[in-house]
């Protein structure tokens, strides 16, 4: 069986559209907005050029659609697990947080855990090598690395459940 095509056409203004054909003869598409966000489209199968669904997700809402379609992990906000025992895992700082609008070195957060956060990605935009004068922001999902126990003493510093 040979291996799916995915079609990719850019969009000016808009973003990219993945277009892909299943084994079934099914055509689904997926536009990739600038903003982050997804639709997805699946097209009718008596006739794959008329789009019987249409799905809009927001950035966060496509990064769990990916997470549970490719179930690597138990975790959902894993990235990666190397064999130097050293993970990568999406934490994000909630609107309510006591860390909204602090700076990332009253977290404390290398000094306690031995994890580090290696970016912050906000709305559209990523933030590489935050340094400790970093205002956090209610919605900032940063990526943090560190051993699993690192990441998870992390997790509890920053408030997630």
């Amino acid at each position: 069986m040979s291996a799916p095509r995915l079609r990719t056409t850019p969009l000016p203004g808009i973003g990219v559209q993945y277009d892909l054909v299943t084994r079934e003869q099914r055509h689904l598409s997926v536009v990739a907005h600038r903003d982050g966000s997804r639709t997805v489209g699946v097209y009718r199968a008596d006739d794959p050029d008329s789009c019987a669904q249409s799905l809009r997700l927001t950035g966060a809402e496509a990064a769990s659609l990916i997470d549970a379609l490719m179930p690597s992990h138990h975790s959902p906000s894993l990235l990666y697990t190397s064999d130097l025992g050293l993970v990568a895992e999406r934490i994000e700082i909630a609107g309510a947080s006591r860390w909204n609008g602090r700076l990332l070195g009253d977290t404390r957060m290398r000094t306690e855990t031995g994890a580090s956060i290696v970016a912050v990605l906000r709305r559209a935009e990523a933030i590489p090598s935050p340094t400790p004068d970093f205002r956090l922001a209610g919605g900032d999902t940063l990526i943090v690395i560190g051993t699993r126990e690192g990441v998870d003493a992390a997790a509890a510093i920053l408030g997630r459940e």
